[in-house]
């Protein structure tokens, strides 16, 4: 019995390095941008003009736009579809699930000069699950991870058409993550079955993000922003199907800086417009290094890379009370060909936009829909080996809703 256990040990520490952290998200690697529904009704083309309260995530120097206190909460519903096909033409598809993340904004204009901000929301996260069946679930059967972001933040208008702002960013951390292995392979006798394995973990970590805001004239601002890498350690328990023993683990991993930018110009009374990009430092995601006692530490290659987005969005306000926005992203994936595999199947994307908002008194309503199309990706023999080899294709729809109030 003690060398079955050092056995699925040794096979526990070779699947987490495998599965750990990879888990598969509406943007980029496992970046959430889906934070308020009119900047989803605009593709996210929000940096360089004020969409209310969650300013304080795209930019928050735009708060000292915002007069009085307001408030906003949301959330999206994000509806995933994956599908695996291996040569031989089999497919799998994912199960079908929804996931939710949501906002929480409240904003307060100290005076014409200074205003607070106070955010929560779910930077990275979402997951991939592909049941206990299917052709790849030695490398992944389900996984999922979800943060909290608790973001203070103060801005400060320096110049009168020069706004600058800072936060600070306070990142919980939760995943679960669930994988198989064959029986053999941990060296057990007799007929051949499959081991259910399962990784639960959590952690926290501290970064800072800062803004900038030039009104350059009365229709056209420039808008930036910057949230630093987080470094996380997390703790965690591996169990088995076939053992009630847990065994303790630990990692850590280190969430991407990112960059926002955006030019806004206000084409009419009615009508206005933004271009905008996105740069992700994934490259900060170069390995796993996974330590569990009475096991040496091993350190396993991602070799993520850096990506760019580019957005355009628009919204035309009709009359005092209602409003109807679009827009249009396309997205870089940061995962290469040697790390590819099933739990995060990232390609690049297009995402498409609709939104609307209306305005009765201190209440605002806004809707925003997407539909995200993933590119085909290929799985060939890479770092993972020969297994889950095939096409995947993949796309989400998300329908997002947030409501706001005016103090």
């Amino acid at each position: 019995m003690t060398k079955v256990k050092e056995l699925l040990k040794s096979a526990t520490l070779a699947w987490l390095i495998t599965c750990a952290w990879s888990v598969n998200a509406n943007a980029s690697g496992f970046g959430i941008f889906t934070q308020g529904a009119a900047a989803l009704g605009q593709a996210n083309s929000v940096v360089a003009h004020p969409e209310g309260p969650s300013a304080l995530f795209f930019n928050p120097a735009l708060i000292n736009q915002l007069t009085g206190t307001q408030m906003e909460a949301g959330t999206t519903l994000i509806f995933p579809q994956r599908q695996f096909r291996d040569p031989g033409g089999d497919t799998t598809t994912t199960r079908d699930t929804l996931f939710f993340p949501s906002t929480f904004y409240l904003t307060h204009a100290l005076n014409n000069d200074v205003g607070l901000g106070l955010a929560v929301f779910n930077p990275f996260g979402l997951s991939t699950d592909w049941g206990g069946e299917w052709s790849g679930r030695y490398l992944a059967t389900k996984s999922e991870i979800q943060t909290y972001n608790i973001n203070p933040a103060l801005s400060y208008r320096v110049l009168p058409d020069v706004s600058i702002a800072a936060g600070l960013d306070i990142l919980l951390l939760d995943a679960t993550l669930e994988s198989k292995i064959a029986s053999t392979a941990i060296g057990i006798p007799g007929p051949l079955f499959d081991v259910a394995q399962k990784f639960s973990g959590s952690g926290s970590g501290i970064g800072y993000n800062v803004g900038l805001l030039w009104n350059i004239t009365d229709d056209l601002s420039l808008g930036a922003s910057y949230r630093s890498e987080v470094k996380i350690d997390i703790d965690g328990d591996f169990s088995t199907d076939i053992s009630p023993q847990k065994t303790p683990g630990n990692t850590s991993i280190t969430l991407p800086q990112q960059v926002f930018a955006g030019i806004s110009y206000r084409v009419s009374e009615h009508f206005g417009m933004e271009a905008g990009m996105r740069w992700e430092d994934w490259s900060s995601f170069n390995q796993l290094k996974l330590n569990l006692p009475g096991v040496s530490s091993v350190v396993y290659p991602r070799d993520w890379h850096d990506t760019f987005a580019i957005n355009l969005g628009g919204k035309y306000r009709l009359g005092n009370w209602y409003s109807v926005s679009a827009g249009y992203l396309y997205g870089l994936n940061p995962v290469p060909d040697q790390t590819f595999e099933p739990s995060i199947p990232d390609a690049n994307t297009h995402l498409f936009c609709v939104g609307g908002e209306a305005q009765v008194n201190k209440l605002k309503i806004s809707l925003g829909y997407g539909y995200q199309l993933q590119e085909e990706r290929t799985k060939s023999t890479n770092s993972y080996g020969a297994i889950a080899n095939g096409s995947y294709n993949a796309d989400l729809h998300l329908l997002g809703i947030s409501m706001g109030w005016k103090f």
